[in-house]
């Protein structure tokens, strides 16, 4: 289980710095992410993906839940009009349910990747003034020492929390 740190950083020198210190306390180059504008220079630093950037998981999860709850009633809806015997009308139900939270999902998903990430909002105020965004995915046993240990090293980055909502996988 990881938490996600995140610091807003004044510039890319200091961004370069927290991440070589970063390295040095054995947090692995895949859970630092940083963000900026389009117009900084990124070189040397681990820009986030696309996963960091965009609404896409949001998108997903929501086109699952409303595509399995409309694939459910096209399916229910289906199976009272076929009216037939047996087990059928239950695996009808259930296959437009599964259909439906998989389409459904795959089109949120594509409309999600082209939308900011939501959760980056109260953010985008401080990188639209020239500063970097680093969120760092932390084991949860390793919070404290790392938070202790960049607000001692680095006075010049604003720790602005934990965010609790980190995917479970790596």
């Amino acid at each position: 289980m990881r938490r996600r740190l995140i610091y807003v950083l004044p510039d890319v020198a200091s961004a370069r710095r927290m991440m070589d210190d970063l390295l040095l306390a054995r947090i692995e180059e895949r859970h630092i992410h940083f963000l900026a504008n389009a117009g900084i220079p990124m070189t040397g630093l681990h820009e986030a993906s696309l996963l960091q950037k965009s609404d896409l998981v949001h998108g997903a999860q929501t086109g699952m839940l409303v595509g399995a709850g409309l694939g459910c009633a096209a399916g229910v809806a289906i199976a009272l009009t076929l009216e037939s015997p047996g087990g059928l009308p239950l695996i009808i139900v259930l296959v437009a349910t599964v259909a439906g939270a998989l389409f459904a999902a795959w089109v949120s998903s594509m409309i999600g990747s082209s939308i900011s990430n939501s959760r980056l909002k109260p953010y985008q105020q401080a990188m639209e003034a020239g500063r970097i965004l680093l969120l760092v995915d932390v084991p949860h046993h390793r919070v404290d020492d790392v938070r202790e240990r960049l607000a001692a090293i680095h006075p010049e980055a604003e720790d602005r929390g934990i965010d609790p909502h980190v995917p479970a996988f790596p």
